[in-house]
């Protein structure tokens, strides 16, 4: 088995479906399979994997409360979920428990595999991380992922001056320096202080470090 394949673990107890898709998967990825949802919980926890497919309906744990009791165990590895139930409402309550994508029975291979692609690239990535601390940052999609509470969605400014900053850890940005990298020419240097604090509120008050009388750097959240 290839060492650099990814690793998903499956949580799926249909006798004739999860063999199946655990086939089709081990393809391209190193699979783990389980087929209750605390074996599942207990996997899930571990933090060894690169990605979760949960099936909704499981002996145990259900796939929604397996899914909400990862997330508040701080787990933030991305999750599909699988489902026969395909109405908005079981769909929204799938993502509302902290599934990132819902896939509906029966489902092309081919598309799960596609919705893993695309999650599994936006996760690790793919040559675009920045380390923020214990967070992880990606330029590219604007994104950051919390060790708490999983994905944050930056805007265009806010990336950018977190970029700035991650690039240089152990460097001081005048607010100056700050603007001129960052932002327009007629900007102020009170625009600066906005989106320190803009990062601070959506992300940890110590993501950006003021140094009194200097300016701000990475700060170690």
């Amino acid at each position: 088995m290839a060492a650099d394949r990814l690793r998903v673990l499956l949580v799926e107890d249909d006798p004739r479906l999860g063999p199946l898709i655990e086939q089709v998967l081990a393809e391209v990825y190193d699979v783990t399979r389980v087929t209750d949802g605390d074996s599942g919980l207990a996997a899930g926890l571990t933090g060894g994997f690169d990605a979760l497919v949960v099936d909704r309906r499981l002996p145990g744990l259900d796939g929604a409360t397996l899914v909400s009791t990862l997330r508040e165990k701080r787990v933030v590895t991305p999750i599909i979920m699988l489902t026969a139930l395909g109405g908005l409402r079981d769909r929204v309550e799938g993502l509302d428990a902290g599934a990132d994508d819902y896939l509906v029975k029966p489902f092309e291979f081919d598309e799960l595999l596609a919705r893993l692609r695309a999650m599994t690239r936006t996760f690790t990535g793919e040559g675009a991380e920045l380390p923020v601390g214990d967070w992880r940052f990606y330029p590219e999609s604007r994104c950051i992922y919390s060790p708490y509470e999983g994905r944050i969605q930056l805007t265009v400014r806010e990336s950018a001056l977190l970029r700035l900053l991650a690039e240089s850890p152990l460097r001081t940005f005048s607010r100056r320096q700050i603007l001129d990298a960052v932002f327009e020419a007629d900007e102020q240097p009170g625009t600066v202080d906005t989106y320190v604090h803009y990062l601070r509120r959506k992300t940890d008050p110590d993501l950006v470090t003021t140094v009194r009388g200097e300016g701000y750097r990475l700060g170690q959240p």
